[in-house]
């Protein structure tokens, strides 16, 4: 069974920084571009960042570059997401996806999502 198991959400100011954690079980990890999304209140689904299952190319939307860091350690079947400078519209459910391409915008697995609130 595949799981996608986020962590590492919560509450912070604006300005301050959170690491969110995407571990993984149940598939090859290295064979997965991980991905993370956010679902703001009223909102659609966005996507956050990827990077693809070698580690050696990353992407991120236009509002989260410069501030937001994709990463992953295949050894440890993990993603990460590193959030800088969080700003309140930053808040959303965070969820984290994997695909077994590195292209294309089909995703075949999805975490739980992690609330993250920024307070201005």
């Amino acid at each position: 069974q595949v799981q996608l198991i986020e962590s590492g959400g919560g509450l912070v100011q604006a300005g301050g920084s959170l690491r969110l954690s995407c571990a993984t079980s149940g598939l090859t990890f290295n064979n997965y571009r991980i991905a993370w999304f956010r679902r703001a209140p009223g909102k659609e689904r966005e996507f956050v960042a990827s990077i693809i299952k070698s580690g050696a190319w990353t992407c991120y939307a236009d509002s989260e570059k410069g501030r937001f860091t994709i990463s992953r350690d295949n050894a440890k079947s993990t993603a990460y997401l590193q959030m800088d400078g969080l700003k309140p519209e930053d808040t959303a459910v965070y969820y984290c996806a994997a695909s077994n391409s590195d292209y294309g915008t089909e995703y075949h697995y999805w975490g739980q999502g992690t609330q993250v609130t920024v307070s201005s």
